[in-house]
């Protein structure tokens, strides 16, 4: 694709203990961009500078094809966000929070969002305060969507769903990118929804970016090489992107399955998850 929802270029944050170090990568329009990291790699930082919430060090941000310092209100009406945790006042209802959002959003739609509640089974005169972590966050997401956003912004928006729920959620996601200049930047630690429905995936790591990579290239050539300490010794530094020892065994992340089960007939290389992968990255050895 020519043309980018979201830009990120050189993002810089320094704090005492921690740096987002020159996080670059972009979230192509008609796509959906999984961000993964353990706990601390920088994710919420880097979606809490990219929406202007916290200063930056260095870097520049581009929305919706602008300068985020040249943002006007009518713009930033296209711009949906959730994050993991509750933001909206907790004495009002569903249906009253509706109408609190037709006053802030230009584009509110009623209808959609009337639909929205009851596709995901929310109580619209239950008080937001009674309501499970679960039934806020699919809140927010009903939200979310019903101010015609171009560009969802999106911090573990499945946490604390059930597996029904979540396939639900991720349905709308997918509906959502059809259209062309539609995108998602969704951060989570349940990578199988990213293998779901992500196009690309950019992975942090103590403040840097590791890889912005095609899922599919994560999921249909990237494997695991299992061997023993024998077969280890033999293998080719240059095929191995990171290896970790095990009790009995060596598990090693290649790059291209196909090509190390030629090379190496007599190891086992399954596909690797995103999980390996991730694993891998972090506690693994890279050669």
């Amino acid at each position: 694709m020519d043309r980018n929802a979201l830009v990120v270029n050189g993002l810089t944050k320094r704090y005492q203990d921690f740096t987002l170090d020159g996080v670059s990568f972009t979230v192509p329009q008609g796509s959906i961009v999984g961000l993964i990291g353990e706990n601390g790699a920088g994710k919420s930082t880097t979606l809490h500078a990219v929406l202007g919430l916290i200063g930056r060090d260095g870097g520049t941000v581009e929305l919706l094809g602008l300068p985020d310092t040249a943002l006007d209100d009518g713009v930033r009406n296209q711009i949906g966000v959730v994050f993991d945790g509750n933001s909206y006042p907790e004495m009002l209802t569903p249906r009253k929070l509706g109408r609190v959002m037709g006053k802030i959003y230009r584009t509110w739609d009623p209808d959609r969002y009337a639909a929205l509640l009851q596709q995901l089974a929310l109580p619209a005169d239950k008080r937001i305060k009674a309501l499970s972590k679960g039934m806020k966050m699919k809140l927010a997401l009903a939200v979310a969507f019903s101010h015609h956003a171009k560009l969802l912004v999106l911090d573990e928006a499945t946490s604390g769903l059930d597996p029904v729920v979540r396939d639900d959620i991720l349905d709308l996601f997918l509906e959502f990118v059809q259209e062309e200049d539609h995108a998602i930047l969704v951060s989570s630690h349940i990578t199988s929804d990213l293998e779901k429905v992500a196009d690309y995936i950019v992975f942090l790591h103590q403040g840097r970016v590791v890889f912005c990579k095609p899922k599919d290239e994560l999921r249909y050539r990237y494997g695991v090489l299992r061997c023993g300490q024998a077969q280890f010794a033999d293998l080719d530094p240059a095929d191995m992107v990171a290896c970790r020892r095990q009790d009995y065994e060596w598990e090693v992340l290649v790059a291209d399955r196909d090509a190390a089960r030629r090379k190496y007939p007599k190891a086992v290389v399954d596909p690797a998850t995103m999980d390996e992968i991730m694993l891998l990255y972090v506690k693994g050895e890279r050669r």
